[in-house]
């Protein structure tokens, strides 16, 4: 197999930048593209970039011509990528012509022409605003807000929250206070939603059979059937349907599952998730399983697959309220592996993933689902090894990254594959069925 490498900023990404890919593509069978860091390209004086890395990457990925993307983080690593990877090819513009010619030693070097008249510095000026509505309320919805103001492309010009108390927040920004979901809609050409989840599935139905795209804090329904029924509808509608779960989008979380696949620390057998928090309860709080259980699921569907063998819910009920869970645990049996989560709104532990192989181990210390940083472990300690990457906005601004260039692209970029989305709300619907071990009432 003939590896070829290629680097580049690819910001704003245009015809050009997809031509050259295209032709480095076809020097070769395997094509590893290397988007070069904020921080690099600031060493280099290139401080004009407009998109942030996620949003870089998230262009060359929407391509499908990459087979794999790393990120170019300081001088000198184009020699080591050459050697890691057994790269037979490295092939940039021709304007870098002689440039790179030391490489030669390592492998080939091809310069290719690039297209005339196209460069990101023509268009950089040039904005593709998507209208976002904002309908909820809390915390999130107000980082969604602030996060929203990093990512070009979205422009967040209306919101309605379900707590009129909230309203203060937003009375100095810029942006429409809708009264109520009906006004909000037709202001909008894309809507986010983080409203109780007993009202997801009604509003994201709305808004697709309006025209509108949706990306909905997840479960974005409380069964599978809606679930599903919710992806058809947006995909007879050629809309964007997304499920919110900001964690997938982190760099170190992506990094790590690339790791696993790779076999770093051999075959999976087992991986534990818990995700806690104390809140004060109130009528419109989420119970622990919808508030927390959509994240802590999301590596083991990720890691081991949806089709597990068996299951068991165990959960502590509040009193006097069926389907309030103040801690909820559930494991999980498969083929070759086994898992576990535990969830709660009012129960502390500690939020650590770890995901145990027939080598070694990963360990991400909590609280793991907004990590920038996890450990590798082995029997030898002297192969442990830690990964440092940096986290913009918990993952939210990479989600919005990659919302926008789905709807720019026609093309559902979602990091969270429907499947794994509807086997979420599968074990929300089990929950709601009272298919569950009442460890306790009280």
């Amino acid at each position: 197999m003939k590896k070829v490498i290629t680097y580049g900023t690819y910001d704003l990404f245009h015809y050009g930048h997809q031509r050259l890919l295209e032709r480095a593509k076809d020097l070769g069978d395997y094509l590893i593209v290397g988007v070069t860091a904020d921080d690099f390209d600031k060493t280099r004086g290139k401080i004009n970039v407009k998109q942030s890395l996620m949003e870089r990457i998230e262009s060359v990925r929407a391509t499908g011509l990459a087979d794999e993307i790393i990120i170019e983080e300081y001088e000198g690593q184009k020699i080591d990528d050459i050697k890691r990877f057994d790269v037979d090819i490295f092939t940039v513009g021709s304007d870098w012509v002689g440039y790179f010619d030391y490489l030669k030693e390592y492998c080939d070097v091809v310069y290719l022409e690039r297209t005339e008249g196209v460069s990101s510095s023509d268009i950089r000026s040039k904005n593709r605003n998507i209208n976002l509505g904002l309908i909820g309320e809390g915390n999130v919805l107000k980082k969604f807000y602030d996060e929203s103001k990093y990512v070009n492309g979205i422009v967040v010009n209306a919101i309605s929250v379900d707590n009129e108390n909230e309203e203060k927040c937003y009375e100095n920004e810029d942006l429409i206070l809708a009264k109520d979901y009906d006004e909000l809609l037709p202001l909008v050409d894309a809507v986010y939603i983080v409203s109780h989840p007993t009202k997801h599935y009604e509003q994201v139905k709305k808004a697709l059979s309006q025209g509108k795209h949706v990306l909905c804090e997840s479960p974005f329904a409380l069964n599978e059937k809606e679930s599903i029924e919710l992806q058809n509808l947006a995909n007879e509608n050629d809309l964007i349907l997304m499920d919110s779960i900001k964690t997938a989008y982190s760099t170190a979380y992506n990094r790590l599952l690339l790791l696993l696949k790779g076999g770093k620390i051999g075959e999976v057998y087992s991986v534990d998730a818990t995700c806690t928090s104390i809140r004060e309860y109130d009528d419109s709080s989420w119970n622990s399983i919808t508030a927390w259980a959509p994240t802590a699921l999301l590596p083991i569907f990720q890691i081991l697959g949806v089709d597990y063998k068996d299951r068991t819910i165990n959960s502590l009920i509040m009193e006097n309220k069926d389907n309030f869970d103040l801690f909820t645990k559930i494991d999980f049996l498969y083929e070759h592996a086994v898992a576990s989560i535990k969830v709660a709104n009012s129960v502390k532990s500690e939020g650590e993933l770890i995901i145990s192989g027939s080598e070694g181990y990963a360990y991400v210390p909590a609280p793991w689902w907004k990590t920038d940083y996890f450990e590798l472990r082995f029997e030898n300690l002297e192969d442990n090894k830690k990964y440092f990457y940096q986290l913009d906005g918990e993952g939210i601004r990479y989600e919005l990254v990659a919302f926008a260039k789905s709807i720019e692209l026609n093309k559902n970029n979602t990091y969270i594959d429907s499947d794994i989305s509807n086997a979420i709300c599968k074990i929300i619907e089990d929950f709601e069925n009272k298919d569950v071990n009442y460890i306790q009432k009280y």
